[in-house]
This record gives C-alpha cells, sequence and structure tokens, in this order.
C-alpha cells in the first residue's frame, strides 16, 4: 500500500488521537522553555542583574536548542521520531525541576543551556512527524493544531510561573512548570501513535541534503523569516514585563503574567491562518500576519495601557499566524528531507530568539522602550520585504500528483 494511503485523515480517531498528542508536546515545549521569560525582572532583583544579562535565563536555553535541532533532525531522519520525542519531553521537564532547586545563578544558568538541548528533540522532528503521518491536503490543519499546542503552552507556562511567583517565589514557579512538563510528556507517550509514514534516510549524506536544501529558492528565504519575527515576538515579550512592572504602570508580577493570557490570540491565528493558507494559498496571505506584527509593534510605543496591551495581541496574532504558514511552507518544500528541512528552520527560528532577544535586551537598557519598539519595527519590515520576494516564488510540482503512463505501441 502506498505510504499516502496509510496517512491519517482530519476527523478520524486517528487524526484526533495525534493532534491531542502534539497539542502536549507544543504545550511542554513552549512552557519549559520560556517559562522564565515572566521571571527576569526577580532574577534581575535577586541577583543584581542587568536586563540583558537576566535574559541569559532564556537565550541559553534556545541557543543550544537552535544547534540541537539541527543534529536531532539528522538522527530523526536515521531512526525515527516518536522514541526521540518522549525522551526529550522527560528529560527538559526533569531538569527545570532541578533548576528550581540549585543554588546560585551559574548553576541555574547551566541547568536552562541543558534544558535547551533536551528539548531540541522535539520541535524539528514533530513537524516532519505530523508532515509524514497526516494526509497532504490536512497537514496545514494539523500543523496550525500543534502550533497553537504550542500557544497556549507557551502561555500557560508563563501564567503559571507569574501566579506562583507572586504568591510564592520563582523557585516555586520553575518547580510547578518542571512537574507540569513531565505529566505532558507521559501524556504523550500514551497518546502518539507509532510511526506509519516514516522511512528511515540514513543512506544520504546530510551534507548534500543540506545543500539541496539551501539551493531551493524559497527554502533559505523562511529560514530567515523565522529568524527576524521570531526575534520580534521575543523582544516584545522579554521586555515588556520591565516597563509593566516599572512606572508609570507599576502592575503587579501577577498582572504582568496576566498578559500572557493573550497567547490565547495567537493559537486561534494559528489555526486561523493554518487553514485559510491551505484554502487560498501561502504566497497569497504570509503577508497579512507580518502587517498585522508590524502594526501591533507600532502601537505598544503607546503611553495608555490599553493601547500596550493591544499592541502585544497584535504582535501575538500576527506571528503565529506567519509561523504556522511557513512553518508549513517548509514542510511541503523539503520533501524527501522533511526532518533537516524542518530542524534548519528551527534553528534560525531559535537563533533569532536567541540572538534577536538578547540584543533586544541592549536597546531596552540604553533606549528604553523607544529603542524596543525601533528595533522590532526595522526587523518586521525586513520580513515583509522578504515576504514579498517569497509571493513571486513558484510553488514547486505536486509529488502526489502523477503522468498518465505512456501508451505502449
Amino acid at each position: 500500500m502506498p505510504a499516502s494511503d496509510l496517512r491519517l485523515a482530519k476527523g478520524t480517531p486517528a487524526y484526533r488521537r495525534l493532534t491531542l498528542a502534539m497539542l502536549f508536546a507544543g504545550f511542554s515545549t513552549f512552557s519549559l522553555l520560556y517559562s522564565v521569560q515572566p521571571l527576569l525582572p526577580l532574577f534581575a532583583a535577586d541577583y543584581h542583574l542587568s536586563a540583558e544579562a537576566a535574559s541569559l535565563a532564556v537565550s541559553l536555553a534556545t541557543g543550544p536548542l537552535a544547534i540541537g535541532i539541527l543534529f536531532a533532525g539528522i538522527l530523526s531522519d536515521r531512526v525515527g521520531r516518536r522514541p526521540l520525542m518522549v525522551a526529550a519531553m522527560f528529560a527538559a521537564g526533569a531538569l527545570t525541576l532541578a533548576a528550581a532547586l540549585v543554588p546560585g545563578w551559574t548553576a541555574l544558568l547551566a541547568l536552562r543551556l541543558l534544558t535547551g538541548v533536551a528539548l531540541a528533540g522535539v520541535p524539528a522532528v514533530a513537524m516532519a512527524y505530523v508532515a509524514e503521518e497526516v494526509d497532504v491536503a490536512s497537514v496545514g490543519a494539523a500543523m496550525g493544531l500543534y502550533i497553537a499546542g504550542s500557544a497556549i503552552g507557551g502561555m500557560g507556562g508563563r501564567l503559571v510561573a507569574s501566579l506562583v511567583a507572586d504568591i510564592a517565589d520563582w523557585r516555586w514557579a520553575l518547580g510547578s512548570v518542571g512537574l507540569a512538563g513531565l505529566v505532558m510528556a507521559e501524556a504523550f507517550r500514551r497518546l502518539a501513535p507509532p510511526s506509519r509514514g516514516f522511512v528511515a534516510g540514513g543512506g544520504g549524506s546530510p551534507l548534500a541534503g543540506a545543500a539541496a536544501l539551501f539551493r531551493d529558492r524559497a527554502l533559505p528565504l523562511l529560514y530567515a523569516e523565522a529568524f527576524l519575527l521570531m526575534g520580534v515576538f521575543v523582544t516584545i515579550y522579554n521586555y515588556a514585563g520591565f516597563r509593566l512592572l516599572a512606572p508609570p504602570y507599576g502592575l503587579s508580577q501577577a498582572a504582568v503574567g496576566g498578559v500572557f493570557l493573550l497567547y490565547i490570540l495567537g493559537s486561534a491565528s494559528s489555526a486561523l491562518f493554518g487553514s485559510f493558507a491551505g484554502t487560498v494559498g501561502r504566497r497569497r496571505v504570509f503577508w497579512l500576519p507580518i502587517v498585522l506584527l508590524i502594526a501591533g509593534v507600532a502601537a505598544t510605543e503607546a503611553r495608555a495601557l490599553t493601547l500596550v496591551i493591544l499592541g502585544i495581541a497584535l504582535v501575538t496574532i500576527g506571528f503565529f499566524g506567519a509561523h504556522s504558514i511557513a512553518s508549513a511552507w517548509v514542510g511541503r518544500r523539503a520533501r524527501a528531507n522533511r526532518g533537516q528541512g524542518a530542524a534548519f528552520y528551527l534553528f534560525f527560528y531559535y537563533l533569532g530568539s536567541s540572538v534577536l532577544g538578547s540584543a533586544g535586551g541592549f536597546a531596552w537598557t540604553h533606549a528604553g522602550w523607544p529603542g524596543v519598539a525601533l528595533f522590532c519595527l526595522a526587523l518586521g519590515g525586513l520580513a515583509l520585504l522578504l515576504g514579498i520576494v517569497l509571493a513571486r516564488i513558484p510553488p514547486l510540482p505536486d509529488p502526489e500528483i502523477r503522468r498518465p503512463a505512456a501508451v505502449e505501441p
């Protein structure tokens, strides 16, 4: 039976199990990775750090994650997707639990680095897993639901960390998130179906596969989009807490954590734009969420708290919408090198979080929020220009469509 006949169709029980498992994977990854984000002002106060130094709690996880993803993608092309994801989720949960207990800033950063390495086994593998197990017509919707799960996880991890830190302290907050990560890992292990569409790709050279990916006209541009858009998103959320805790707003830690409820909008946006792009075409709609993101950054420049929150909401909607489209786009164009193609996309995605997220701290320290907004507007403008170029690149022919066999004389 052809592999395409084994793929899961939207609406079937097996498809629902897979998407629920992927929701748990997304929840775990983003909650463990970014739960420290609302705690950055507390780290700065406890350890007498600047904003950019405190941001290392995020960057020292996302940087190793970016590098580790390249190796995880290659490994998953040879040994499969599911076992690697299960091990990664359990390891990351345990390391986050340990980070709540160790003394000293250096030890905490070391465990954050190891958490990033462990989590490398989830995101690139997840994208390839969905692309292989779900039929072509349902890939966009399935990827949108996975990213929706990531949005819920990012919101939940940050919100739980903020609320627990407001009641107790940041150590209890990290411990709570680590325990939740272990629960999500077990849920994924029980729900995720064994791979049916996976074919081991160990015979090819990783270098040859990478060369093929970077010869493609669209993929390098999609990788650049991941770098730029994630840089905007993480910078806004990294330093919004510093701004909102300070005068003239003076919000509590719990109230700042409430800002992360906006991730619900990202969850809806990823599913909506994923399905919309699958119907109308990625090239026709990719610019739209980027424009929303740019408009959101501009709105955060306002002094009124309502407009600042509205701006962050638009950034969230735009980012998750663009990410949903771009990630599915990569899965379609990478074809035989799906695992490696997804790994490169996420390498640049998390590199943007690490490098540009910390660079945004320099802007905050030296120019306040106007400096942060100007930095993000420049990144968003460049992303929009690349989106216009992407719209002009023709799609690849569909490999599922075969020409009729020639009639023998």
